[in-house]
Formats: structure tokens, C-alpha cells, sequence
């Protein structure tokens, strides 16, 4: 493991919780972003692409997020600087579920299928939370389309949350979702109905985890940045054993709660959505060094 070196002064401090035919194209003096629905084993996956040019970096939004409420503050930092791929995964948002349980490896397999209907054979990946542990996924199981990773608080094994926080599903409820996730959730899809299967969804899958094993993780080629914060939902401890499982590995702990450092909503009632935290742009300016590297 290496602890990342930066150029930026910061102090670094140590899951739930071609295109289409309809597709759309907006612009402004900044930024060029399309949308569309990809058909992607089953589902009709929602996907934005913002920016253009270089290798993509593609963005997997946290559990019960949306693209909004986990990126709205990284987009345009990010597609400053490339192509930034963005979706929302089964049952998130404004794609649609399927009659098949909700998994890590199936969101993974998901990704890789829009991939290929994008016509991208290779790229970076940048998961938040369980997105993270998708990003770990797509890595084991479609080692060929990943460049680069990034993980930010998405774990490998049950161990590697906050004690109680498995046995929070237990007899969990939609009112346990946090509001603004309920609320981002049914501003781009006002159906209350599919609010309640992405919750039941997310709940099962969480109460259904098993560890990746360390065998299959030591199999990770990529190279790879483990990112948490020193408030987070994964304690620092996991992020340092899976920075050292994942060979080459660098990692970086930054100062707040989960989701803090990139503004998404579930930061907490000090943070959410907040840009002008300053973190986002810190974490923009850390991930560009790493990508860049």
C-alpha cells in the first residue's frame, strides 16, 4: 500500500445509509452531457455522459442513491477534465427493476453490459459506498474493462463496517431511508411504489452480503485508490486491509462523515449537498492526480 502523495495543500486526516433512440443532448458554455436508456440484460439502464475526450471515468452512485444525490457536485468538477459516464443501477432512480434479486456482482455485470453498448472496451471506475463494492466487483469479474479504480467507502467483508450496522436491516422500514435519498429518489421518479422495491431490494441484498474473499481480491490487477473518510460508515481499519489486499494499492483518509468529500446528500445535515464544503473539489483535484499518474 501507498499512501498517495499530492500536489494540492490539504490536511489529510485520519449502504444502503449506440445511444438511444430517445436519447437527449443538452449544452452550455461548460459542459456537454447526453442521457438515454441503454437495454441492459433485462433492465432499461439510465445513463448521462458528460464531457468528452480522454479515457472515461465512469461513476457508480451509492445504495437507494441516484446520480444526483451521490455526483451532483463531482460532475462538473470532474468532466472538466474528460468524459464522465455516469447510470442508475437496477431499481435505482429512473431505471427500471426486473424480476431477479438485486446483487453486487449483477450491478457489476449491469455496468459492463452498458459498457459494451457504448461501445467502451476500457475505463475507470469511481464507486461510492456499495458502489464501491461494485467498482471491487467489476475489477474480479471484467478485469479487461477496468484501467483504474477508485473506492470510496465501499467495503469487501461484513467486518468491514461500523458495529450494528447489519443488524440496523433487521425489521427496517422505508422511514429508515433518509429523507433527502427518499426525497432525490422520487424527484426523478415519483412513483412511490418503485421507492418501496428499491428499498426492499437494497435491504435484501445488504442482509444477504458474504465477504469477497482474499484470494479473489489478491486477483485485482488494477490499479487501485482506496479513498474514506475518518467519520465514515467503513472504519479506517478496513480501508487500510483493503488498500494492503489489493497489491500497489494507495490510499487516502480525509476528515468527515460518509460521503463528506464528494457532497452527496446523505453527508449528513452539516454537509448535504453542500459544494461549497471545499472537500469535492479537494477529492476532484486528488482523483485527477491518481487518474493522471
Amino acid at each position: 500500500m501507498k499512501i498517495l502523495r499530492i500536489k494540492t495543500t490539504v490536511l489529510l486526516t485520519a449502504c444502503f445509509l449506440g445511444l438511444s433512440a430517445n436519447a437527449q443532448k443538452s449544452t452550455n458554455m461548460k459542459h456537454t452531457v447526453k442521457t438515454g436508456y441503454a437495454p441492459v440484460n433485462g433492465l432499461q439502464m439510465y445513463y448521462e455522459i458528460h464531457g468528452r475526450g480522454g479515457m472515461p471515468l465512469v461513476l457508480i452512485h451509492g445504495g437507494g442513491s441516484t446520480i444526483e444525490s451521490s455526483w451532483t457536485n463531482m460532475l462538473p468538477l470532474l468532466s472538466a477534465h474528460g468524459e464522465v459516464i455516469a447510470m442508475e443501477l437496477q431499481a435505482h432512480g429512473r431505471t427500471n427493476d426486473r424480476n431477479a434479486p438485486e446483487s453486487f456482482e449483477q450491478d457489476a455485470d449491469d455496468i459492463a453490459a452498458l459498457m459494451k453498448y457504448l461501445g467502451i472496451s476500457k475505463a475507470n471506475f469511481f464507486g461510492f459506498s456499495n458502489g464501491g463494492t461494485t467498482t471491487l466487483q467489476l475489477a474480479i469479474r471484467h478485469p479487461g474493462l477496468v484501467n483504474k479504480l477508485i473506492d470510496l467507502a465501499g467495503s469487501y467483508q461484513r467486518e468491514g463496517v461500523i458495529p450494528g450496522f447489519f443488524e440496523g436491516f433487521k425489521g427496517a422500514t422505508i422511514d429508515n431511508v433518509p429523507k433527502k435519498l427518499q426525497e432525490a429518489f422520487l424527484k426523478v421518479n415519483p412513483d412511490k411504489s418503485r421507492l418501496q422495491v428499491m428499498f426492499e431490494k437494497g435491504v435484501a441484498r445488504m442482509v444477504s452480503f458474504k465477504d469477497i474473499s482474499e484470494d479473489v481480491m489478491k486477483s485485482i490487477s488494477a490499479s487501485a485508490l482506496i479513498i474514506v473518510g475518518d467519520q465514515d460508515v467503513v472504519p479506517i481499519e478496513h480501508a487500510v486491509k483493503l488498500a494492503h489486499v489489493i497489491k500497489g494499492a494507495r490510499m487516502i483518509v480525509l476528515p468527515g462523515p460518509h460521503g463528506v468529500c464528494i457532497g452527496a446528500v446523505e453527508a449528513g445535515s452539516a454537509y448535504a449537498g453542500q459544494a461549497d464544503n471545499g472537500q469535492p473539489k479537494i477529492t476532484a483535484a486528488l482523483i485527477e492526480e491518481f487518474l493522471n499518474a
